[in-house]
């Protein structure tokens, strides 16, 4: 079934009915040089509604007033308040959980929302993990993971500049809650389209144990 666009406040992307509705739904959002039109994005959120889930595929707040560009670090609480009516929007659809994920920024932003309200989710995927800029391992995007109590799932790529597959691992020993990493061999931090097809089946396997 076609997605159809959705717009609240803050929130602005399109939303993709499922055929057998599983109850549950998933919010997913862009990195930063990008918006919910990406390849990945629309193949994932593809995949999780053939699988039974609302989707709900949204611009940031920030792509939203600018076409291009990147995100501006005034403005990620905004960014994080777009993410929080996001998944606000999606429980008029959703009637078991809600779920919330992210490309990069998107995702690491998701995760600094959730951080802030445990409630936010019921879990979290986070495709490319900015563990740190390139280049930069010591600048470390990592100081809200000891309040992350969301489960989280990670697919990260082996040739991530971002952070190596060693690197990230590392980082997930402090996050609290229930985390596995999915690793993408030969992958860098646009991870491919391709990825999509397996991953509602890998995001319910973690969710259950």
């Amino acid at each position: 079934m076609p997605a159809k666009f959705f717009e609240r406040e803050l929130v602005r992307g399109w939303l993709h009915e499922p055929a057998s509705p599983s109850g549950d739904g998933l919010a997913i959002t862009h990195g930063a040089g990008s918006n919910c039109e990406a390849a990945l994005i629309k193949a994932v959120a593809e995949a999780f509604a053939q699988d039974g889930m609302w989707v709900l595929r949204f611009d940031l707040p920030y792509r939203q007033e600018r076409l291009h560009g990147p995100p501006f670090p005034a403005q990620a609480a905004r960014d994080r308040e777009g993410i929080r009516r996001a998944a606000e929007a999606l429980r008029e659809f959703s009637t078991r959980h809600v779920y919330l994920g992210g490309h990069s920024y998107g995702g690491r932003q998701t995760t600094m929302a959730a951080a802030e309200r445990a409630e936010l989710a019921d879990g979290l995927l986070l495709l490319s993990y900015p563990l740190h800029p390139p280049r930069k391992p010591d600048q470390l995007r990592t100081g809200h993971f000891g309040e992350l109590r969301t489960p989280a799932l990670f697919v990260h790529g082996t040739r991530d500049p971002f952070g190596s597959i060693d690197e990230l691992r590392a980082a997930l020993a402090a996050i609290p809650a229930h985390t596995e990493l999915m690793v993408v061999d030969g992958a860098p931090h646009g991870l491919p389209a391709k990825i999509a097809p397996p991953l509602p089946h890998q995001f319910g396997r973690f969710l259950a144990r």
